[in-house]
């Protein structure tokens, strides 16, 4: 017997439970008109992921019950189609991350989900109670069990459905992004799941919801392991797959990006759901002529159209002639508005202001941060004015050391690169380029400069981006101890002076905006270290 199931890889929005409701109806009048028997929605599909403390509010759980029966009425005409949707469930006081099979007008079934996670950016034991039982039903001669999302990160739940009499597992997931996640989701698959001998469909939720970014990639993967059919990353996809029996039969795979593409990919989707589904009419940049801003220039216009994005010049004294060049030929390649506004008036003002306080005193960081302050005021007068969401530059490596100024360079809505290491930026750029030229070539060669003292570079107060980078992964993103950057080859010094920074600079990052996480462990959600502490690692 042959059943045709089809993954609708859908972008939820949260908490925009009409427009979820239209866009799940669209996929499965879709999906049926293409003779599907089952269709599978991504967790939480109903509602978006994650609601976090919406999902404290009882108010929430009526309106998704509400919205839930709707959509089951406005399905019935697809006679026969089981619709697997993911919502919130209230049960007496005992709340639940739930999927439901939609069938002829009504909830076939429900499945509330046994595992919680509750590290790295999932907190779903302070909404949710696990819940244990099994969920299955058959279709044509094929008995379907669901398990949702981390269900199956253990191999616990698929024995259980597999001792109920499952064939087919379906599992809808709201599972993140970040680096080599499509190819880890694919082997514990194949641990937890194909282990026993069930056929696997996963139905991944794609979009941008503040710093998380979901890829899509959904796939269905047959009881020996092997991938049967791939969904694109970073996009809405509706894709129907035939099962004969129990067996999915192998549609054609899509090329596997690299992760240059992945990542940039994940950037613009981050970018554009940010602004769009905030409602900002679009976004400024503070262009410098660096290779920050130029990626996150790049990254602007490829998410949200050039008609949409503005940039700003903010020269001072100590700006080099090839910045300005630079930054006019980028935009004219383009097409963005670009303007000009000297910063010198409003530096000489505060200055003079300041003057009798700092009388006897050499300049220091304090003038630096000055003038990265009064471009940040800048930007956020031309974002109050014209509604626009400022993006802020600045990358990973200087978050992580404090290499930028608090109400400066860091003031603005969405922190587009915050995730992205230096040595990364560069290669993202280069991603860019391959693709067609939009930064010239001298903003990835020219040493890197905050250009607020005269002949400025990075170096002259941090190491080498390169062995910054590799400090700040092992020890940030690896959790390696002293000892183990010491035998990676790292030295002493340096393995000290970054760590240092790292700790001493958290008050500033818990200032910082949002930005896309595309690594496992973020400054954000991931990296939640005491602002107050003594602690030092020897």
């Amino acid at each position: 017997m042959t059943v045709n199931l089809a993954i609708a890889q859908i972008n939820s929005t949260v908490g925009d439970l009409s427009g979820n409701s239209e866009k799940i109806a669209d996929y499965a009048r879709r999906a049926a008109e293409q003779g599907a028997d089952i269709v599978v929605t991504p967790e939480l599909s109903l509602v978006g992921y994650p609601p976090e403390d919406l999902l404290l509010r009882r108010s929430f759980y009526a309106k998704s019950d509400e919205a839930l029966a709707a959509l089951a009425a406005t399905l019935a005409p697809l006679k026969d189609l089981h619709v697997i949707v993911g919502h919130p469930l209230a049960r007496g006081t005992a709340y639940y991350n739930a999927a439901s099979v939609l069938c002829n007008g009504r909830v076939m079934a429900t499945y509330c989900k046994h595992a919680l996670p509750n590290t790295t950016v999932f907190d779903e034991k302070r909404y949710f109670s696990a819940a244990d039982e099994v969920c299955t039903f058959t279709v044509k001669g094929v008995c379907f069990a669901i398990n949702i999302c981390e269900d199956t990160w253990y191999p616990d739940m698929p024995a259980a459905a597999r001792a109920a009499g499952a064939e087919v597992l379906l599992v809808p997931n709201a599972s993140p992004f970040h680096m080599n996640k499509p190819h880890l989701r694919r082997d514990v698959m194949r641990a937890n799941v194909s282990a026993q001998g069930l056929a696997l469909v996963y139905a991944n939720l794609v979009g941008g919801q503040d710093e998380l970014v979901f890829d899509g990639s959904s796939f269905v993967m047959n009881a020996a392991g092997e991938v049967a059919a791939q969904l694109r990353q970073f996009d809405e996809q509706l894709l129907v797959i035939e099962f004969e029996h129990a067996v999915p039969q192998a549609q054609v795979l899509p090329a596997e990006l690299s992760l240059e593409a992945q990542v940039y990919a994940a950037l613009v989707m981050g970018v554009r759901d940010y602004v769009g589904k905030n409602g900002f009419p679009g976004a400024l940049i503070g262009l410098s002529g660096g290779v920050d801003s130029a990626l996150t220039l790049a990254i602007a216009v490829d998410a949200l159209g050039a008609d949409k994005v503005r940039c700003v010049m903010m020269p001072s004294p100590y700006t080099a002639e090839m910045s300005w060049v630079d930054s006019r030929e980028m935009v004219k390649l383009l097409g963005v508005r670009y303007d000009e506004i000297a910063i010198n008036p409003c530096f000489d003002a505060f200055r003079a202001a300041l003057d009798f306080e700092f009388a006897g005193l050499a300049e220091d960081a304090t003038e630096e941060n000055l003038q990265a302050r009064i471009r940040g005021t800048l930007l956020m007068a031309l974002s109050n004015k014209s509604g626009s969401i400022v993006l802020t530059t600045g990358n990973k490596s200087e978050m992580a050391v404090g290499y930028c100024t608090l109400y400066g360079d860091m003031a603005g809505g969405f922190a587009v690169i915050k995730d992205i290491a230096k040595t990364l930026v560069y290669r993202l750029c280069a991603y860019r380029n391959g693709i067609a030229t939009v930064i010239p070539e001298r903003i990835l060669t020219r040493a890197p400069s905050a250009e607020l003292r005269p002949d400025q570079t990075d170096q002259d107060s941090l190491p080498p981006y390169e062995i910054l980078d590799g400090i700040m992964e092992g020890y940030m993103e690896q959790g390696q101890g002293i000892a183990e950057l010491l035998a990676a080859g790292y030295r002493k010094e340096d393995i000290e002076r970054i760590t240092r920074l790292i700790k001493i600079n958290e008050y500033k990052r818990r200032q910082a905006p949002v930005g896309v996480r595309v690594t496992h462990c973020a400054f954000g959600r991931d990296w939640r270290y005491p602002i107050t502490s003594k602690f030092r690692e020897q």
